[in-house]
């Protein structure tokens, strides 16, 4: 069960939880901020609030980048992916890559992410091609993120582990976090990625939602209980100094009850780090989005989490699973 709020501490914002009796009056209070979506007549899809509205990105840093990796024909996913904090992330020094290609044996009901078999074929030059754009872009901070790759008997760690190990001997300096799936829970597979190359030093895998829409958001070979383990189980046989990680996204139909619950069952199994942000439904065949959660709700939600013991915490609209990664790395 979560632990008791304690009403005497001051929440933020200030003119939101001041005062407030016990956790129904706080849960009534963030209910009325959230935004029921309205759907747009034409395109069918749900109309945004204006904290979701995000102008063009760029500037010198993003530009300079882009046309190098455009040369060498090399793709990040904070690109691919359209991603509204592409030149925040870039300008410190942080990028995501996708490996072991773009076709996922899953198929979860929130990604756009193409469904499918890729019948175990995997690009052997693909982690010298991450590590040498991790170079170029003279990264300090990488995130590589993955596929699920269920038709590969470990899940692709040995790829995963390659990849590593060359970006660690091109970019001895670079902080590593992978973004992993599940392995289906394999411990051997967790232990090949985890002690890759020198040590990773966050390993991040993302129970995506609470336990109730579990099955109905993720793919049923997803498990939310699974999750937890594997995140438990990173911990106690990474190096010393590793952090894990992960993310939930808000809007898909959870209480507020349940968050909490989520929070402290990431924190019960020793997760440290914590991304909070809205889910938006990719397309009409994807999940709709349920709720518009307010900036004030994300706040309360962060110093929930600082509250349960993570020592980073990132929460808020625009907040994505790699949202700028390495401000969130603990020091």
């Amino acid at each position: 069960m979560p632990e008791k709020i304690n009403l005497n501490q001051n929440y933020t914002p200030q003119n939101l939880l001041d005062s407030l009796e016990s956790r129904k009056e706080i849960y009534a209070k963030l209910a009325a901020l959230a935004i029921e979506p309205e759907i747009h007549p034409k395109t069918g899809r749900p109309l945004k609030p204006q904290w979701l509205k995000v102008g063009l990105t760029g500037g010198e840093v993003l530009f300079n980048i882009k046309k190098d990796l455009r040369e060498k024909k090399l793709y990040t996913v904070c690109e691919e992916a359209k991603c509204p904090n592409i030149s925040g992330c870039w300008n410190t020094g942080t990028a995501t890559f996708m490996i072991l290609g773009d076709v996922c044996t899953r198929g979860c009901r929130f990604c756009h992410i193409k469904t499918g078999n890729p019948g175990g074929l995997l690009d052997k030059e693909e982690p010298y091609k991450v590590a040498e754009s991790i170079r170029m872009m003279n990264l300090n901070y990488a995130v590589i993120t993955m596929v699920d790759r269920d038709d590969i008997p470990d899940g692709g760690a040995a790829h995963i582990a390659e990849t590593i190990l060359a970006i660690h001997k091109e970019n001895p300096r670079t902080k590593v976090e992978i973004l992993a799936g599940d392995f289906r829970g394999q411990i051997e597979s967790i232990e090949q990625v985890v002690h890759a190359g020198r040590g990773l030093d966050v390993f991040a895998h993302n129970v995506e939602t609470v336990r109730r829409l579990s099955p109905r958001v993720r793919d049923a070979r997803a498990k939310y209980d699974q999750s937890l383990k594997v995140l438990e189980n990173a911990l106690k046989i990474g190096p010393k100094g590793m952090y894990t990680k992960s993310a939930i996204m808000l809007g898909l139909g959870e209480d507020f009850a349940e968050i909490e619950e989520t929070l402290c069952d990431l924190r019960q199994a020793g997760t440290e780090i914590i991304t909070i942000g809205q889910y938006l439904q990719p397309t009409t065949k994807h999940l709709t989005v349920k709720r518009f959660v307010h900036p004030e709700e994300f706040e309360y939600w962060k110093t929930r989490a600082k509250e349960l013991g993570f020592k980073a915490v990132a929460a808020g609209p625009l907040v994505r699973s790699s949202y700028k990664a390495s401000e969130l790395f603990p020091v």
